[in-house]
């Protein structure tokens, strides 16, 4: 993932040329999205412009630093947007979402194993690329199996790419978000005790979910923190849309920057069965959210944003800047990223070496 021996196209040009192409294409991309009525364009704009550079040789990285406090600040932002309803949300429907999750998680590994044992992709590769969530714990376990850690991130950072582009069209195309948005004002006054406690509930539960090494804790424990403190009245989060907007081009960034001529010429082979993997995990999870709105009454763009496989923090700024029920697509999502945390490797390693491709026992 680091940039080439031999630079080709844009890694031949200078570092502060790659960052001003990056930041003039986002500007672009973002603004004809933003236009368009796209949800969460300051993120899709981003990572498409990401991707363009990243494929056209680019070898800029964002310092893992800035990903964190994106994802602490976007993890605050949710905070401040919900209430006590998604406490009483996940108690009164945990059987619906303990159902929706182990479907989603059954058939995303299913579908790894089915992958890998018509060999199309080599070892157990499939097993742990088509794994619905906990990207980073599947990446470090498929290197000890002798799996091919590049194209494991390949397939979880690719579904990432589609589940957020499918959610952004479906919220404006298919659901019928109104694009005619109330203006956004970039420059608001702050309350400088309110946004000093915004910044210090985003740091200091950012550095913890680090440092406890908790899956997507820089982001999940800022929204934890933060919800309980805001619903608790002890705290008025508040975060300026500048702020805001730079934490949202960050993340798309970092996603975009990850897709490579080096990777995509690896995966090349193996791109079709990929995204028909993808495909398929999101038809299954769009068939769940279609049984959510029949019977539980949730409105579609709420279940299929509920619903959809993998990246909550692009799948949370969509929800947050479209009209659904944030608490219900927040609880179900968290519900996911939990249980996933919790079997997702273990069951991802039982299938690994049920599968008769698993390394020997050292």
């Amino acid at each position: 993932m680091s940039a080439t021996i031999n630079p080709q196209g844009l890694g031949r040009r200078s570092t502060p040329l790659q960052w001003a192409v990056l930041l003039v294409l986002s500007l672009l991309l973002a603004g004809a999205m933003e236009l368009a009525g796209i949800p969460a364009a300051l993120l899709m704009g981003p990572m498409v412009a990401g991707a363009i550079v990243g494929l056209n040789g680019g070898s800029i990285r964002l310092p893992r630093l800035l990903v964190f406090l994106s994802q602490a600040l976007i993890g605050t932002m949710i905070a401040g947007s919900i209430n006590a309803g998604i406490v009483t949300t996940f108690l009164g429907n945990w059987p619906l979402f303990l159902g929706v999750v182990l479907c989603v998680i059954t058939m995303s590994t299913l579908s790894g194993y089915l992958i890998s044992r018509l060999n199309i992709l080599p070892g157990t590769t499939a097993i742990w690329g088509c794994s619905a969530g906990a990207a980073t714990t599947m990446m470090v376990m498929a290197e000890a199996y002798g799996a091919d850690a590049r194209l494991v991130a390949f397939m979880q950072y690719l579904r990432v790419v589609f589940v957020a582009g499918a959610a952004a069209l479906v919220a404006r195309f298919w659901v019928g978000v109104d694009s005619a948005a109330p203006a956004i004002v970039w420059f608001p006054p702050i309350a400088p005790l309110s946004f000093a406690q915004t910044l210090l509930v985003a740091l200091f539960a950012g550095m913890l979910g680090w440092r406890l090494r908790i899956p997507a804790g820089v982001l999940l424990l800022p929204f934890l923190f933060g919800g309980l403190l805001s619903i608790s009245g002890l705290v008025t989060l508040h975060l300026p849309e500048w702020l805001l907007a730079i934490s949202y081009a960050l993340l798309g960034w970092n996603i975009g920057l990850g897709f490579t001529r080096t990777i995509l010429q690896h995966a090349r082979r193996v791109l079709l069965p990929t995204v028909a993997s993808i495909l398929i995990l999101m038809a299954i999870s769009g068939g769940l959210a279609f049984l959510l709105t029949r019977t539980a009454g949730i409105d579609p763009l709420t279940a299929y944003l509920a619903t959809s496989p993998g990246g909550m923090d692009s799948i949370a700024i969509i929800a947050a800047n479209s009209t659904v029920d944030l608490a219900f697509v927040m609880a179900l999502q968290s519900a996911r990223l939990l249980i996933v945390t919790a079997i997702g490797p273990a069951l991802a390693r039982f299938v690994a070496t049920r599968s008769g491709k698993a390394p020997p026992r050292v």
